[in-house]
């Protein structure tokens, strides 16, 4: 019998030292939790490294939260690998678990290089064209501002309402939503969700 696919995320904090652990660790540790339970799903270790065991269709959604809270504090940024396979050893801690997806995500990681984000699956052919998408969209997730990043989060916690409700829930006026989204490649990142999410179904 073939075990679940699960997907791990494996990620460290660029340039951490350039500004205070508490800046990005409570907005950091709030996410993961609306993610997963400490421990059990994600783990933050040896400083400013960590892993989140997740669903492999919301994994893309997970990295855009994780990407989106980080990019609101100045200085820094998140380097993400995600590892799609199976998990053949659990404990009550994620970082002493084992399998294919955390072996795939830890490789990934590694061999990221210049890239801020990246994938391995069990098909070569389709990390191919999916880490090719990473790289183009992180031609724009790279710069986005503080208020982008702010914005583009909040979206992505509040799917099911418009722009209207947006601005009154932020306190921001629509224009500055929409310019925000606009620079944010939100939209187009949303297509490039939606086409992860089809693609990793049919595994």
């Amino acid at each position: 019998m073939m075990n679940k696919l699960t997907a791990v995320i494996t990620g460290d904090i660029i340039d951490s030292r350039k500004v205070t652990t508490k800046e990005w660790i409570e907005p950091f540790k709030k996410i993961l939790n609306r993610l997963g339970s400490k421990n059990k799903s994600w783990e933050i270790y040896r400083g400013d490294s960590f892993q989140l065991e997740t669903g492999p269709e919301i994994a893309f959604e997970s990295l855009l939260l994780l990407k989106s809270t980080i990019k609101q504090i100045k200085l820094i940024d998140v380097r993400i690998a995600i590892g799609i396979g199976e998990k053949d050893f659990k404990t009550t801690k994620i970082t002493e678990s084992n399998g294919s997806a955390f072996i795939r995500a830890g490789f990934c990681f590694d061999n990221l290089k210049k890239q801020t984000m990246g994938i391995r699956t069990e098909q070569s052919e389709l990390d191919v064209t999916l880490n090719l998408m990473f790289e183009l969209a992180a031609l724009t997730m790279n710069k986005w501002t503080e208020n982008t990043a702010y914005i583009i989060q909040q979206s992505l916690l509040n799917p099911n309402i418009g722009q209207k409700e947006l601005e009154q829930k932020l306190n921001l006026l629509q224009s500055s939503i929409s310019r925000g989204l606009k620079r944010g490649g939100y939209d187009e990142i949303q297509k490039l969700n939606t086409y992860y999410k089809k693609t990793i179904n049919n595994l």
